[in-house]
């Protein structure tokens, strides 16, 4: 249905991160089991998120915003400032801040650091092997699909939520036939989510999730394919397809201990 991050704010009051296009449909879901939990679930849209990402970013976090930078999915607060560490190629961490706190807040970054737009952000999210599902993704996907157990992002263990017996089986009994995996295409064209990926009978193997162009112009993709070998070449509109590696493992993993080592 959807991926989210999740973060305490305090004792009995969390925030879920989520693709805005989702957000909408996720809350409907999960009112439906609210009542039962005695939980309250509200949209929120007087926040804002600002990624912070660079071999330089934990100093700056240190001096500008007075937080010592969290590791990847961890967290730090300073008064209604929230800072959650990212993994990626270089330390990233995203705040999260009321809207009215967001010009003081850009205004004393900028001064130290280089604004950019949001597609440098997405690339890492890609070179980190971190795919957020949007509304066209929606309801397509097992959670194994797009790795979320190797970023920790899973229970196996506890817990009962819509699809839990397939994708508890999947874990303990059977073996996922697709997963996520990290490409680069030879060529500046960036294909639209859902753009199949062909081998070399033109047999489609999977689909593009999400796509951004490098320093070097070349796009870089995440996809959903089965993991049998291929016939290659690869390619998808067009463009040849070179697989990367994942900065993770896919061996069966048990995200609770996963956890607990970060």
């Amino acid at each position: 249905l959807a991926n989210v991050q999740l973060w305490r704010v305090a004792p009995n009051h969390y925030r879920l991160l989520t693709h805005h296009e989702l957000v909408t449909s996720l809350a409907e879901h999960l009112a439906k089991f609210a009542p039962f939990y005695r939980v309250e679930l509200t949209p929120r849209d007087d926040l804002a998120l600002i990624g912070l990402f660079g071999h330089e970013a934990p100093a700056v976090a240190e001096a500008l915003l007075d937080v010592e930078p969290p590791g990847a999915w961890r967290q730090v607060e300073r008064e209604a400032l929230q800072v959650v560490g990212h993994p990626g190629p270089v330390a990233r961490m995203l705040l999260c801040l009321p809207t009215a706190d967001v010009e003081a807040t850009w205004s004393r970054l900028a001064a130290q650091v280089t604004p950019v737009d949001s597609t440098t952000w997405r690339l890492h999210d890609i070179q980190a092997g971190l795919v957020w599902l949007d509304a066209s993704q929606r309801d397509s996907y097992l959670p194994q699909m797009i790795n979320w157990e190797a970023l920790g992002g899973i229970s196996f263990k506890k817990g009962c939520y819509t699809g839990q017996e397939v994708v508890a089986r999947a874990h303990f009994r059977g073996q996922v036939k697709k997963r996520l995996m990290r490409a680069q295409l030879e060529g500046e064209q960036l294909p639209e989510p859902g753009s199949a990926v062909l081998d070399a009978a033109d047999k489609r193997l999977g689909e593009v999730l999400s796509a951004e162009l490098d320093a070097y112009g070349q796009a870089e993709i995440l996809a959903v394919m089965s993991t049998r070998e291929p016939t290659e070449p690869l390619s998808v509109a067009g463009q040849k397809l070179k697989l990367l590696k994942l900065p993770y493992p896919l061996e069966r993993l048990d995200p609770e201990q996963l956890a607990e080592k970060h």
